[in-house]
C-alpha cells in the first residue's frame, strides 16, 4: 500500500477518533463513541501493518494475538469495583510502551535533533506515567497505603531528581546514542520521579491523578508519534492528552483545589480533622420503608461502596417501585465519586438508569432542602459537611452534595469506618440521619421486599 493511501486511511481514523470522543460526551450515546473509536484505532493498526517499514509480521503477531487474549479475559473477569485499578494500568501500559517506542526510533538512521528530542520526551514521559500509574494501582487496590506519602525533605528530594532529571536530558541530545549513560539515566530517573510525583498524593485526590496520567500518557504517545514520524499516533496521542487535561481540570474545579494543589498539598503540615462526637441512630429495612413510603421526593447519592455491593441493579429497581408509589426520584451525582472521573455514571449505565434522572452536584444541591430522602450508597467524602464547615479538615473547601439539608438521610454503610480520604463523616451523627447498616445490596433488597410485600 503506498504512502499516500495509508494516509488516508490514517484521516478516516482520526475523523472516527475525534467523532467517537465528542460521542462520548453523553451517557446516551457513549457506547456508540467508544465503539467508533475502536473501528478508528482497527483502522489505524491495519494500515500501519501494510507500511513498506515492516520487514517481518511474526513478532508483530504474536503480541496482537498475546495482547488480544489479555485484553479479553481482563474485560470479562474486572469487576466494577475494579475499573479504576484498571484504567490504572491501562495509562501505565500506554507510557511503557510510548518509552518503548521511543528508545526503539533510536535505532533509525539519520534523526534530527528534533526527532531526538521528541525521542527524549516520549522516554520521560512514558516512564513518569508507567511508574505512576503502578503507584496509583497500588493505591487504588490498598496493596499499598492510599493515604499520602510524607517525609522530610521530600520537596528538595524531587527538585534534585528533576533538576538530574534534565541534565541528562541535555547531554542525551547533545550525543544521542543507543548506548548512551545518559539515556538509561533518563530511564531510571523519570520511572523514580513518576512514583516520588504520586506517593505523596492522597486517597482523595485519585480521581484527578488518573485523569492527569491519562493525559501524561497521550502526550507520551504524541512525542513517540513525532519520534517514529507516524501521523496517527500524533493525531491520537494529541487527543488523549488533550482530554485528559480537559478532564483533570474539570476534577479540580469539582473539588475546588489547583492542580499544583492536588499534586503537592502532601508537601504541607497534615491537617487533623476536629474530632467528632455523637450518637448515632440506626435504623431497620422495615422502619426505611415506611419512611420512603410516604417520601414525595427521593435523591439517591451513589458512591464506591456501591460499587462495592454491586447495588447499582437493586438501587434501580428501588427507584422505579418509588416512581410507581408517586415519588419524584432523582441520582445525584458528585464528579469525584467513586475512584475514578464518571464511576457512578458507568454503574448506573449498566444499571439502566433513566439518563434524565442523573443529577449532577450544581443542579441537585439548590433544591435539595425540598428533596424528602437522600438515601446515600456507599458514598462518603463527596457528601461529607466536614467539606463545608471544618477549617482543619483536609478536605475542607471540597464542593459537596448537601445530603444534610434534606429533610431525611439514610446512609447505607457496612460501618463507621471513615472514606477513601481517611476523614470522619459528622453526617453519620446529624438529627435528621439514620444509619441503616449492612451490606447495601441486602439492606436495599429487604426494602424492595416490603414494598412487594
Amino acid at each position: 500500500m503506498s504512502l499516500e493511501l495509508i494516509n488516508v486511511w490514517y484521516v478516516v481514523a482520526a475523523g472516527l477518533f475525534i467523532y467517537g470522543l465528542k460521542q462520548l460526551g453523553s451517557p446516551a450515546t457513549a457506547v456508540r463513541g467508544n465503539l467508533l473509536s475502536s473501528v478508528g484505532m482497527l483502522i489505524a493498526v491495519v494500515a500501519t501493518l501494510f507500511s513498506q517499514q515492516i520487514l517481518e509480521f511474526q513478532w508483530i503477531l504474536a503480541a496482537a494475538i498475546v495482547g488480544a487474549l489479555i485484553g479479553a479475559v481482563a474485560a470479562q473477569r474486572v469487576a466494577m469495583t475494579g475499573m479504576p485499578e484498571m484504567v490504572a494500568l491501562f495509562n501505565g501500559s500506554g507510557g511503557i510502551a510510548s518509552l518503548l517506542v521511543g528508545w526503539a526510533a533510536l535505532y533509525n538512521i539519520g534523526n534530527t535533533t528534533f526527532t531526538n528530542i521528541t525521542i527524549l520526551l516520549s522516554v520521560l514521559i512514558g516512564g513518569v506515567t508507567f511508574s505512576g500509574s503502578i503507584v496509583a494501582w497500588g493505591k487504588l487496590s490498598e496493596i499499598m497505603a492510599s493515604r499520602a506519602i510524607v517525609f522530610g525533605a521530600q520537596r528538595v528530594v524531587n527538585a534534585l531528581i528533576l533538576i538530574t532529571l534534565v541534565a541528562c536530558g541535555v547531554l542525551f541530545c547533545l550525543e544521542p546514542a543507543i548506548d548512551s549513560p545518559y539515556l538509561y539515566a533518563v530511564i531510571g530517573l523519570s520511572l523514580l520521579f513518576g512514583v516520588m510525583a504520586v506517593i505523596p498524593i492522597g486517597g482523595a485526590d485519585m480521581p484527578v491523578v488518573i485523569s492527569l496520567l491519562n493525559a501524561y500518557s497521550g502526550l507520551a504517545a504524541c512525542a513517540a508519534g513525532f519520534a517514529i514520524n507516524n501521523n496517527i499516533l500524533i493525531v491520537a496521542g494529541s487527543l488523549v492528552g488533550a482530554a485528559g487535561m480537559i478532564l483533570t481540570n474539570i476534577m479540580c474545579k469539582a473539588m475546588n483545589r489547583s492542580l499544583a494543589n492536588v499534586l503537592f498539598s502532601g508537601f504541607g503540615a497534615v491537617k487533623t480533622a476536629t474530632k467528632i462526637e455523637g450518637e448515632v441512630k440506626p435504623i431497620n429495612t422495615e422502619d426505611a420503608y415506611l419512611i420512603l413510603e410516604a417520601a414525595a421526593s427521593v435523591t439517591f447519592v451513589p458512591g464506591y461502596g456501591m460499587a462495592v455491593a454491586q447495588a447499582q441493579h437493586v438501587v434501580r429497581e428501588l427507584g422505579e417501585l418509588l416512581e410507581k408509589n408517586g415519588a419524584d426520584v432523582t441520582y445525584a451525582i458528585h464528579p469525584v465519586a467513586g475512584r475514578m472521573p464518571g464511576h457512578m455514571n458507568v454503574l448506573l449505565a449498566e444499571a439502566n438508569v433513566p439518563y434524565d434522572q442523573l443529577v449532577e452536584m450544581d443542579d441537585i444541591n439548590p433544591r435539595i432542602d425540598n428533596i424528602d430522602v437522600a438515601v446515600v450508597i456507599g458514598a462518603n467524602d463527596v457528601v461529607n459537611p466536614a467539606a463545608r464547615e471544618d477549617e482543619n479538615s483536609p478536605i475542607y473547601g471540597m464542593p459537596i452534595i448537601n445530603v444534610d439539608h434534606a429533610r431525611t438521610v439514610f446512609v447505607l454503610k457496612r460501618t463507621m469506618a471513615s472514606g477513601f480520604s481517611g476523614v470522619d463523616n459528622p453526617l453519620f451523627f446529624g438529627e435528621n440521619t439514620r444509619m441503616l447498616f449492612g451490606d447495601a445490596k441486602e439492606s436495599i433488597s429487604g426494602v424492595i421486599s416490603q414494598f412487594k410485600g
